[in-house]
């Protein structure tokens, strides 16, 4: 038995409400992991707002993506894995980048490769990266903003992904189809 509630509108505390039919209204349907936040109305604002902010940087939809997915698949979120291999089929990603992504593995892509190893190196550092392995994001084009980029990127997702493990968010049926678990 779940001590969290997935709420409603009508449910959630005075002050989630506006959000979660914002959320509602945005995807057509409410999302449990967004259900499940709005027991918090503080946090539920702060990854609202933090993704935003994501949205708002320079790094392109599918860039933002790779750094989603990567915090996604190192925190082992079934939810955020299926819901942005979702966003990235819509964005138009390969099949082969999807894949890569899901499994951890190399992306075929170098730019994009730089920017999923600095995300893990962000994640494993604790934000301490060594210098030879931002000097490789650098190379590959991306700009030291970028590198901040990410660590918003990291923050959002990790507020996310602890959340719905937390919470033990399950995966909602128009989810199904990008279904995902981490390798054992």
């Amino acid at each position: 038995m779940s001590v969290f509630t997935a709420h409603t509108t009508e449910t959630a505390p005075a002050a989630a409400r506006r959000a979660v039919e914002g959320v509602r209204g945005r995807f057509g349907w409410l999302p449990t992991p967004v259900a499940l936040m709005a027991e918090s109305p503080q946090l539920l604002a702060g990854f609202l707002t933090a993704n935003a902010g994501l949205e708002q940087t320079d790094l392109t939809p599918l860039e933002r993506e790779v750094v989603v997915l990567a915090v996604s698949t190192s925190n082992e979120c079934h939810v955020c894995v299926a819901l942005h291999t979702g966003t990235l089929t819509q964005l138009g990603a390969t099949a082969e980048l999807i894949t890569a992504l899901r499994a951890g593995s190399v992306l075929p892509d170098p730019r994009l490769e730089a920017l999923r190893r600095l995300t893990l190196a962000v994640l494993e550092h604790r934000g301490a990266v060594p210098d030879d392995e931002l000097n490789d994001f650098l190379t590959a084009g991306y700009q030291p903003r970028h590198a901040l980029d990410v660590v918003l990127g990291v923050g959002a997702y990790t507020m996310s992904t602890f959340a719905n493990r937390l919470t033990r968010a399950p995966l909602d049926p128009p989810l199904a189809a990008h279904a995902w678990t981490p390798a054992a």
